[in-house]
């Protein structure tokens, strides 16, 4: 029998024996998924069969100080795993690294290297399960019985997601095929936290007058924000037709260059067009490139982080700020922002701002276009004028 499985074993009989009833999250079911999830996240990470030995080893070990003391447990889950670590007659420097990785699952321990890493994600698991709420029912029960913490659902679920925001997983594959299903738990809290303040709002307020309350808009506003939407979007597109006046005009004395010039520069009469063609051809290409940069669209990457959210950061009624969000969650923001007027009207200012922030961009390079459209133009007949006189 390996190391692995002797710990297994041993784990197995001591909670069965001595674990108290009440712990309906941290007993030997829960210690038994940290281990099978710290096993495939060791495989993924590429760990040696030496390193994953250690691993496990604290995997199995790190609850089981529970059946000591719950405030202190990662204190005593390290006695346990030396007794019987010493037990089996591992050396020293063994001992020293499985008690180091039990240390690091205490909250708010940052893990360094990729073990700590790994036995973090691990023992955080349940954060990404489709169970979540399951696991999470055992822990508030097992709360109340071991440590007198009788947590009603709302509070239960607003401590819920303050744990969500402030933990992120660790290895690259818990980021990459956890991260996604932790974000749908976390929407289901926010949306249980919703549906418990509504129905505390019905309570203070008596139902009547709760379906009378909403959002109540001002015309006076609603028609600001209207007409001021209307002129940014309209002086957007005239910015964009003005574009691509310059573009096609450019575009035309590009290819009129190209086959009717070019081709006769070869011959030695014409050899003072050289110079004038190539200025033309020059600012027709830097107007070009100008016009297609004041036209070229910003795309966001759409990241954000849960705390922006909380924080009303970001904007919902812009498509580059919600379009990696998922439906269910989208529709429940939105829902949340009409009923809130400030959170409303902000997210209106906030939209005409950079709204502005473009046109103003779109402008700036728009002149510049057009400066170097005239100078190009200008520098073109100079320069072909004098070509002619030269002759």
């Amino acid at each position: 029998m390996t190391l692995i499985q002797k710990a297994g074993s041993f784990i197995l009989d001591l909670f069965k024996d001595k674990l108290s009833s009440a712990f309906l999250y941290h007993n030997y079911q829960h210690t038994y998924e940290v281990v099978n999830h710290a096993r495939m996240l060791a495989k993924m990470e590429n760990v040696n069969e030496r390193e994953t030995e250690i691993l496990l080893t604290a995997c199995w070990f790190h609850d089981s100080g529970y059946l000591e003391d719950t405030h202190r447990h990662e204190e005593k889950s390290c006695e346990i795993a030396e007794a019987f670590l010493s037990a089996e007659g591992m050396e020293d420097d063994f001992i020293a690294r499985v008690k180091a990785l039990i240390m690091v699952t205490k909250l708010c321990t940052p893990p360094q290297g990729i073990l700590e890493k790994i036995i973090c994600d691990a023992d955080c698991s349940h954060l990404a399960s489709e169970d979540y709420f399951t696991y999470s029912e055992r822990l508030r029960k097992e709360w109340k019985m071991t440590q007198n913490k009788d947590l009603g659902k709302r509070d239960w679920a607003l401590e819920n997601r303050e744990f969500f925001i402030s933990h992120q997983f660790n290895t690259d594959y818990a980021k990459k095929n956890w991260n996604p299903l932790k974000e749908k738990n976390l929407y289901k809290i926010e949306r249980v936290i919703q549906q418990e303040e509504t129905e505390k709002e019905k309570k203070n307020l008596g139902s009547k007058e709760f379906k009378k309350k909403g959002v109540k808009s001002d015309r006076s506003i609603d028609t600001m924000f209207r007409i001021t939407l209307n002129n940014h979007t309209r002086l957007s597109d005239i910015a964009d037709s003005k574009a691509n006046i310059l573009l096609s005009v450019n575009a035309i004395i590009i290819s009129i260059a190209l086959s009717t010039l070019l081709p006769k520069l070869d011959a030695p009469k014409n050899a003072h067009l050289v110079w004038p063609t190539f200025i033309l051809l020059f600012f027709s290409v830097i107007t070009i490139v100008f016009a297609i940069l004041s036209t070229k669209p910003k795309v966001t990457s759409g990241d954000f982080t849960q705390q922006d959210l909380q924080d009303h950061k970001v904007n919902l009624l812009f498509f580059g700020n919600f379009y990696k969000m998922p439906l269910e969650h989208y529709q429940f923001l939105v829902k949340e922002m009409m009923q809130d007027r400030d959170y409303l009207y902000d997210a209106m200012i906030r939209d005409l701002y950079y709204l502005g922030v473009v046109l103003n961009r779109k402008y700036r390079l728009l002149s510049i276009t057009y400066k170097i459209f005239m100078l190009g133009i200008i520098t073109s007949v100079i320069a072909f004028v004098i070509a002619f006189w030269t002759i």
